[in-house]
Formats: structure tokens, sequence, C-alpha cells
């Protein structure tokens, strides 16, 4: 499964938004300058976003985005979902019965694959915003067996 820069771009500038939580609103010029994205790229992402609820945003001087829930309220796998970013890792569409293969069969590893897509949104809805500013994403490195 490979995660399109939509999604990373998506969590980068929703992340930045947590930092600020409780600030005033942020541009996305600020946005795009310290995560080194495309403004034009961030208003798209954003549009979206806002959509979906995730952010609000505040017109006129000082104006700009703030979270639209607290960041320990947010997770990763909503705001990759906002931005329209594919998480499943099978050649086919979604959970249908029809296959990826040209008869319409399914592969011998389309349950492998399906099942490593299903875990990973499951992991990614796991991880708040919080966790991922607070630095609590990463586990301890495991003794080796």
């Amino acid at each position: 499964m490979k995660l399109g820069t939509k999604g990373r771009y998506a969590v980068m500038a929703m992340a930045d938004l947590a930092r600020r939580e409780g600030e005033k609103a942020v541009c996305l010029a600020d946005i795009a300058e310290r995560q080194e994205i495309s403004l034009a790229y961030l208003e798209q992402l954003f549009a979206r976003l806002r959509r979906e609820g995730l952010v609000v945003s505040a017109r006129g001087p000082g104006g700009g985005y703030r979270l639209a829930r607290a960041a320990a309220e947010t997770n990763v796998a909503e705001i990759i979902n906002a931005v329209d970013e594919p998480m499943h890792a099978t050649r086919c569409a979604g959970h249908e019965s029809a296959g990826c293969m040209m008869r319409g069969e399914r592969c011998l590893t389309h349950d492998l694959w399906d099942e490593m897509g299903l875990r990973i949104e499951s992991y990614l809805a796991s991880v708040s915003l919080a966790d991922v500013v607070e630095g609590r994403v990463r586990q301890p490195q495991r003794a080796a067996a």
C-alpha cells in the first residue's frame, strides 16, 4: 500500500494546526512555509478538510484555520479519508465479491492484502493528532528475540 501526497500532506498540515491548538487561526501560507508544501495544494486539501468538518475557517485579518475538534479527538484515518486518499492495498476497488483478475476472480493473495489494508486503517484510526504532535506514535525499541 502506498500513501499518496494528498494523505501525507493533509496529516502534516493538520499536525501543524494541532501544534498551535488554542492559539489564533493559522493561515495556510504559514503552514505551507513550515511544512514545505505548495500553498495551492494546501488550499485544495483544506477545502476538502473543511467540507468534512475537520477544520473551521475564519476570514479577514487574523483569519486562517483551526481544528474543528480537539487534536485528541481527531484521528489520522479521518484526515486521510477526508482528502479521498484510498487506503486499500488490493488491486480490487473495495470489498466486492468480484476480484482483480481478468475473469473477475480474486487473486491468490487478495485476502492477505485486504487484511493488511484493514489493519493499516485500524492503526491509523487509533492514532490521534495529539499522539502525533506529542510524539506518542513511535513504540520503544523491542529487544531482539
